[in-house]
């Protein structure tokens, strides 16, 4: 049942930290992307989205699912904290509180994964909305 703290540790926190990496890197060459578009060289609207879209949605989706790979990271700390207290059958303070940090720390860890990638994803989104609506003026449409 060690290996539960070690999953907790390591998977879930180091889970989540990957998907925090990747959700700033594909948002800092998307807007990277967006400062160099030049929107004369798309002929319709369509292809112009479909360029500006492209892998916005793992944003969301790393925005949307944190939150639940922290839960999970809680469920399998306070397993390892239920495990540990009917393992040893008593009551240890020390190993109650152990185990609820461990569990708490992947929840923190979690919602500091989302809230980030969500308001990044915002952001992307009203630039590609205001790049579409300059392209749809530009060609009056």
């Amino acid at each position: 049942m060690e290996n539960i703290k070690e999953l907790v540790d390591y998977g879930i926190i180091g889970l989540l930290g990957f998907m925090s990496i990747l959700a700033v890197g594909i948002s800092i060459e998307r807007w990277l992307f967006f400062r160099s578009v030049k929107l004369a060289e798309f002929k319709s609207k369509q292809e112009l989205e479909i360029t500006l879209t492209k892998g916005i949605h793992v944003i969301a989706t790393i925005g949307s699912n944190a939150p639940y790979v922290g839960l999970l990271g809680t469920v399998l700390g306070i397993m390892f904290t239920f495990y540990t207290l009917g393992e040893k059958g008593f009551v240890d303070t020390k190993e109650i509180m152990v185990g609820l940090a461990l569990a708490l720390k992947a929840t923190a860890v979690g919602l500091l994964v989302a809230i980030p990638a969500i308001i990044l994803y915002n952001l992307l989104i009203r630039r590609v909305k205001v790049l579409i609506a300059l392209w749809e003026i530009k060609n009056g449409r």
